[in-house]
């Protein structure tokens, strides 16, 4: 008896090819200057507003922003700091992101590389020998 006769029988073809097009975009790659772009822009406007939020209200006690400084070259609690704080923070958080969105899509190619090996290699693989 052939192994293919065996198969259940396939729900509804309209239910197949929405799942087909749920599963195509769950693996799709993440494209990377996008998610740099928007994780640096978070990262950026963050530490600008909590920068804005110290220089305005002058808060007591005051956070500890000044410490960023050590990390982000040129930056101060000031209105020249929430420049410099947001081009520093923007770029960290879009190589961040970048490198999240890489890392993603590297895993997901090598999974999708080994489901696909090992389904060329079951079944009926070793009829064909």
């Amino acid at each position: 008896m052939d192994r293919r006769d065996t198969r259940v029988p396939q729900p509804d073809s309209g239910l197949n090819a929405e799942l087909a097009q749920s599963m195509q975009m769950a693996i799709s790659p993440v494209h990377k200057a996008a998610l740099g772009t928007a994780t640096g822009l978070v990262a950026g406007l963050m530490v600008a507003a909590a920068t804005a939020f110290i220089v305005v209200l002058q808060p007591q006690p005051e956070p500890r922003l000044d410490l960023l400084s050590h990390y982000f070259y040129g930056y101060t609690v000031s209105w020249r700091g929430v420049a410099v704080g947001f081009f520093w923070a923007f770029l960290v958080g879009f190589v961040g992101g970048w490198f999240v969105a890489f890392v993603r899509n590297f895993v997901t190619a090598v999974w999708l590389f080994f489901v696909r090996t090992r389904a060329h290699f079951s079944g009926d693989f070793l009829d064909h020998i």
